[in-house]
């Protein structure tokens, strides 16, 4: 476990409501990542509701995890000793505190049936809501709860919807190791982690692989005042679209969908961007994005967006996403 003092004092905690008819398990989570606190905000602010009976459940339960990563939130920071959002599985020989918490969360997210987990991003940009893929039986990330995703995005009061990650993820990892196999044993800890298949699971992946359906709601920018009332409109909704509180389906909203179908990875500490870009920056075939360090220009292969876009990544780690139009929602 983490040897700082501070973990000690730490523990986890989930608060549950049901109701006596039946209906779905929802899970809602907040602060995986410790510094997206507008979940955390959005999730006390409905407790305090149920608990005061402005809202009440009607069928089935669901729980809130207010905060998923207790050492990266009291340390305001995005992680406590790794990320808990990548290589998300339970573990015998628990090393790093993301460990433990994958030990208690894991199992919580398999006793139930639908997971919203609740984001928010470091650059400027609106909300979004990202998906998993259509229903298929590949060996990535098979699945068969796609139309029910779809219709729970379309609820949730945002107006991007976009999937592909973990095919695009699995194709980043192949790259890498094609790359680490060029470096020897001069590649560090932290590329050899991004080489791992496994690395792109994270808690939605985690919940479609235990057979339920789940999305991540990136609510905007961390210190946006409007994230967690995004955040709190999306889970009244969820309630609402799943039968779990009264007042009936909420109305469909008209959404972009885009899907990912590339990462690309910095390769060198000097490679930099030819802008500064932002989440969902429109790009047209042959813009330039970035220059490698060596000087060899990066140019967009296709019209579409960009997303993630991380000038601060390191050697070894994803630089930005491209993504183009989905015919998913019409």
């Amino acid at each position: 476990m983490s040897s700082s003092a501070a973990t000690s004092s730490l523990h986890f905690k989930s608060i549950s409501y049901a109701s006596p008819r039946p209906g779905l398990k929802l899970l809602v989570t907040g602060a995986v990542h410790g510094n997206e606190t507008c979940g955390t905000k959005a999730i006390r602010r409905i407790i305090e509701e149920l608990e005061s009976g402005k809202l009440n459940m009607v069928a089935g339960s669901v729980t809130f995890v207010p905060v998923a990563n207790p050492l990266a939130y009291q340390r305001g920071e995005r992680s406590g000793d790794r990320n808990l959002n990548r290589k998300l599985q339970p573990t015998s020989e628990p090393k790093e505190f993301e460990d433990y918490i994958a030990n208690w969360l894991c199992p919580l997210m398999a006793q139930h049936e639908v997971l919203l987990d609740l984001h928010s991003f470091r650059g400027e940009g609106e909300a979004f809501v990202m998906v998993g893929p259509e229903n298929n039986d590949g060996p990535v990330e098979p699945f068969r709860f796609a139309q029910q995703e779809k219709a729970m995005a379309l609820r949730l009061g945002v107006n991007r919807f976009v999937d592909g990650w973990l095919s695009t993820y699995a194709r980043g990892v192949d790259r890498r190791r094609d790359y680490l196999a060029t470096l020897g044993d001069k590649a560090d800890a932290v590329q050899l982690l991004n080489a791992d298949p496994l690395f792109g699971m994270g808690t939605t992946e985690y919940m479609r692989s235990v057979g339920g359906y789940a999305m991540t709601l990136e609510c905007g920018q961390h210190l946006d005042p409007r994230a967690p009332e995004i955040a709190y409109r999306a889970i009244i909704n969820t309630l609402a679209h799943l039968g779990l509180i009264a007042g009936g389906d909420p109305e469909p909203v008209s959404m972009e969908a885009l899907r990912i179908y590339d990462v690309v990875d910095k390769t060198h500490k000097d490679d930099r961007f030819s802008r500064p870009w932002t989440s969902f920056d429109t790009l047209k075939k042959g813009d330039l994005i970035g220059i490698r360090h060596n000087g060899i220009p990066v140019h967009a292969e296709a019209d579409g967006r960009i997303i993630f876009p991380d000038a601060n990544a390191q050697a070894g780690e994803e630089w930005f996403y491209l993504t183009k139009a989905s015919g998913r929602v019409p």
